[in-house]
């Protein structure tokens, strides 16, 4: 970086490691009986939120920022440990959505695994941006919200999005008896 160019990248990608970082630790000690624990109500199991977080990570920065396949979809398809993925937006999303939350099966440490190649690749992807290519608008229309810019998915639909599934899970741990946040 020099001169200070491309600040707000380093940030963001500073970010971005930090909820990761939270995220993994959290879900460290969870088993596949927690994972599985649908609690009443619409809570989200451990498994379908950790799923549905880093599945819409790796969407988002393969499909909606470079305009190619997710990783789930290309290098590891059949591989990241999940009995099927979360269904995508249109018609009767939440109750499609929840009902997928309660049949999911997760293979932790292979979940873990694809999640390490999503962080991973979410970081070589922002450490090829400057910060002038966080006014690239994309098209949220499909989810409900309209054109925004990449900076408004970074901060909001990635960042804003790893710390609630992470505080989430941390609430579905505490019912289960066990300490939520790593910390």
């Amino acid at each position: 970086m020099a001169n200070g160019e491309n600040r707000v990248i380093s940030h963001i990608r500073a970010q971005m490691k930090s909820a990761h970082w939270l995220l993994e630790e959290t879900i460290s000690d969870v088993s596949d009986e927690m994972a599985r624990f649908a609690p009443p109500g619409k809570a989200l199991p451990i498994g379908a939120a950790y799923v549905h977080y880093v599945s819409g990570e790796d969407w988002m920065i393969h499909s909606l920022f470079k305009g190619v396949a997710p990783l789930m979809a290309g290098p590891w398809a059949g591989r990241t440990g999940v009995s099927d993925p979360p269904p995508g937006p249109g018609d009767d999303w939440a109750t499609r959505f929840e009902a997928w939350s309660r049949r999911l099966r997760v293979d932790l440490p292979a979940f873990r695994a694809y999640a390490k190649a999503t962080y991973e690749a979410t970081d070589a992807y922002l450490a090829s941006l400057a910060d002038t290519d966080l006014s690239r608008e994309v098209d949220l229309s499909a989810m409900g919200m309209g054109k925004q810019t990449v900076g408004f998915v970074l901060n909001n639909a990635l960042l804003g999005h790893a710390y609630c599934h992470c505080g989430e899970i941390s609430s579905m741990k505490g019912l289960q008896g066990k300490k939520g946040y790593p910390f």
